[in-house]
């Protein structure tokens, strides 16, 4: 009989956990579920966050507050009621980063401003309709219907000679050239500055007269010979730098003006032939008087160069001063004619204040011009001397007067680091009343670096390079044997 082998068939283990499969497999399906979800989320939240302004979505830490719009931008932003459209000129891939983010803030501000850029590869002669200058990158236009304004990128990157260290300070304008370039072509009435003619008056120095046009004040010229008043649309009238002497006639209607109400603004110094009597005249019902000759510094702390006769006075707090006397500047007045105020003899009840001031020390030679020596010799004339100040009638009358011609010229503002413009700038903005644009100054961009000791910079070396690498590998390596040793007791 034939044996057929036995097959011996062991039975089938239950599954000790039968629902765990299932269980693994509907948790891998929600966290894919979940990831999705989150991915989905990630992606609009993104979208949205594109979609917002600039000025919500970045924020300034810099020490300048480069990146920043101020206060004053923003008035004058708020207020439009006209399109500005603002051209960037600049080749593709060229862009500058701080400008770029500075013009989307200011289209973020106002839907009335738009930002267009025109590749000068693509448009070759589209800057040529509104200058003459050869146009760089990142160069911008400001147009408003048949008014525009050029901005060079070295009107946005200003550079100022610092003749003390030889170097450059650079300090960034873009908010204040662009502000100051819309407030332009939306403002068809800008501040009129009438400077006076016919004395032999110096050149206004080219800085001074950037400063002007960048502050919107347009600047006319007249003479006081061919007029029988001060024009009325006059904001302001300047004298800048006269050789010789006005007339009584001339005197007689620049008084009428202040009386009025007007604005004078005066640079006169001391001149080689002659005198300034009628000019100086103007100031003697506030009970001021000018000395002959030439002030001279007997304080050194008090004059620049070694050259006692250019001044470095002294300050008094004032809307003109303020702002130089917090950033620590010092303003050079070379040349100068002493002035003496005497509160006593002030029979016009206007309040006169001493801007600048020599120390005790000073003294004016009588020689003038014709001087032979620093020391003080017989006939010279004791100070202290006022070298600055400002008058304001109850009229609404004012004179802000220098006593020099010379401290606006190119070098004695560079050697100031540019207090002497500046003072001149903030006397006609103090006088004519500062808009929100006129306000706007440029930010420096010369870094201030963290100076350490060695020990400190051996022991920040040691903590970088050597102790925090190894704590973190040795954290990872702990964190990895904690899990393989659960896995093993699991198993």
């Amino acid at each position: 009989m034939k044996k057929w082998p036995i097959f011996h068939h062991s039975p089938k283990q239950p599954d000790p956990n039968p629902s765990g499969s299932h269980i693994a497999s509907q948790a891998g399906s929600y966290s894919l579920a979940l990831t999705a979800v989150v991915l989905a989320l990630v992606i609009v939240i993104n979208i949205l966050v594109s979609a917002l302004p600039t000025n919500l979505t970045q924020y300034d830490i810099s020490a300048s507050k480069l990146y920043s719009i101020t206060s004053n931008t923003k008035v004058v932003v708020n207020a439009l009621e006209e399109d500005v459209t603002i051209y960037w000129i600049v080749q593709s891939g060229q862009e500058d980063a701080v400008i770029q983010n500075l013009l989307d803030r200011y289209e973020s501000l106002s839907d009335h401003i738009t930002v267009v850029k025109r590749n000068p590869d693509v448009y070759p002669t589209f800057a040529q309709q509104y200058t003459d200058e050869q146009v760089t990158n990142n160069s911008l236009v400001v147009e408003c219907g048949d008014r525009s304004r050029y901005i060079g990128y070295d009107d946005i990157y200003l550079q100022e000679a610092d003749l003390y260290s030889y170097t450059y300070n650079t300090s960034f304008d873009g908010e204040g050239a662009i502000t100051s370039a819309i407030d332009y072509v939306v403002n068809a009435d800008q501040p009129q500055i009438y400077l006076l003619e016919g004395h032999g008056e110096t050149e206004l120095p080219a800085t001074f007269s950037e400063q002007l046009e960048r502050e919107n004040m347009e600047l006319n010229t007249f003479s006081l010979l061919t007029v029988d008043t001060v024009p009325e649309e006059a904001d302001c009238v300047m004298i800048y730098g006269p050789t010789s002497d006005i007339s009584q006639e001339e005197r007689d209607m620049l008084a009428e003006y202040v009386d009025g109400g007007g604005k004078l603004l005066v640079m006169a110094g001391p001149v080689e032939d002659g005198s300034l009597e009628n000019l100086y005249s103007l100031l003697d019902e506030y009970g001021i008087s000018a000395s002959e000759g030439i002030v001279v510094e007997g304080d050194r702390a008090h004059y620049a160069f070694q050259a006692p006769f250019a001044l470095m006075p002294d300050m008094a707090s004032s809307e003109i001063s303020d702002s130089l006397i917090e950033e620590n500047y010092f303003p050079i007045l070379p040349i100068s004619t002493g002035l003496t105020v005497s509160a006593e003899d002030n029979r016009s009840g206007a309040t006169v204040t001493q801007l600048l001031t020599t120390s005790d020390s000073a003294f004016s030679k009588v020689a003038g011009y014709d001087l032979e020596t620093y020391e003080k010799e017989e006939g010279d004339l004791d100070g202290p001397f006022a070298v600055a100040v400002s008058v304001e009638e109850t009229g609404g009358g004012e004179i802000v007067w220098f006593s020099s011609s010379a401290f606006l010229e190119d070098m004695y503002n560079a050697y100031s680091s540019g207090a002497n413009v500046n003072l001149a700038v903030n006397s006609l903005s103090s006088m004519m009343g500062e808009s929100e644009a006129m306000a706007i100054r440029s930010k420096s961009l010369n870094y201030n670096y963290l100076t350490i000791s060695d020990s400190t910079s051996s022991f920040l070396k040691v903590m970088m390079i050597g102790v925090f690498p190894l704590l973190y590998l040795g954290i990872g390596i702990g964190v990895v044997l904690k899990r393989r040793r659960m896995q093993n007791e699991t198993v």
